[in-house]
């Protein structure tokens, strides 16, 4: 169930890494070998590839490399390696809800479907994934395509971020943005409406069998 603090908007824009899912370890694994391939320093590049798709996190980096290539094998890396992913608190309520809504993801499809598996979530019908994004976040595309695709104003939307890149995509696009303290502090977030632990602080837990508080 839903709390007030969402209601209020026509659909709710949520992120996927670090919002609804942890996927720290195998994003990191992925990383590190791309890394490691290159000669890079692994956390300097897992920082700068957070909350951007793949193709630009490697065009930045690695201007002068085969980039159909490289982004193949991070791709194929990140179908793959699904060890260690697990839902964040709230986010099978949040996507069991009857609310409108979209994940927006800077991964591609198929990674975002095995990652949404892997954690035991549904995936919902609108996932706008890096497949369809000619400019990843902070570019408000994302948010822009999944309000189109919804059938809604982008003005009338919240957008659920854990990343500075993902906030202020969804700030240009128009949108209410609630941060979640999931992988960044505080101060990384400030351009954010508000900001929560997680999605659990703002969705309500789904009565258990037998709840003797459970309506009928």
């Amino acid at each position: 169930m839903i709390q007030p603090l969402l209601q209020d908007e026509d659909a709710i824009l949520v992120d996927l890494d670090g919002t609804l899912v942890d996927s720290e370890a195998p994003v990191r694994r992925v990383w590190a070998a791309f890394a490691d391939r290159h000669g890079l320093d692994a956390e300097a590049v897992h920082s700068f590839a957070h909350g951007r798709p793949s193709r630009e996190t490697i065009a930045l980096l690695l201007p002068d490399a085969d980039q159909g290539a490289e982004a193949a094998a991070i791709e194929h890396a990140e179908v793959i390696d699904t060890e260690g992913v697990i839902a964040l608190p709230g986010a099978a309520t949040l996507l069991r809800s009857r609310q409108p809504l979209a994940i927006v993801t800077s991964c591609s499809t198929a990674a975002a479907t095995a990652r949404l598996a892997a954690a035991g979530l549904p995936v919902p019908p609108v996932l706008v994934s890096s497949d369809s994004l000619q400019r990843g976040k902070p570019d408000p595309e994302c948010f822009l395509l999944a309000a189109q695709r919804l059938g809604v104003d982008a003005r009338r939307c919240v957008a659920l971020e854990d990343s500075p890149a993902g906030i202020a995509a969804a700030r240009a696009a128009g949108a209410r943005v609630i941060a979640l303290r999931t992988t960044h502090a505080d101060e990384q977030l400030w351009e954010a409406d508000a900001i929560v632990d997680d999605i659990s602080a703002i969705v309500e837990p789904e009565p258990r069998p037998g709840d003797p508080y459970q309506r009928a």
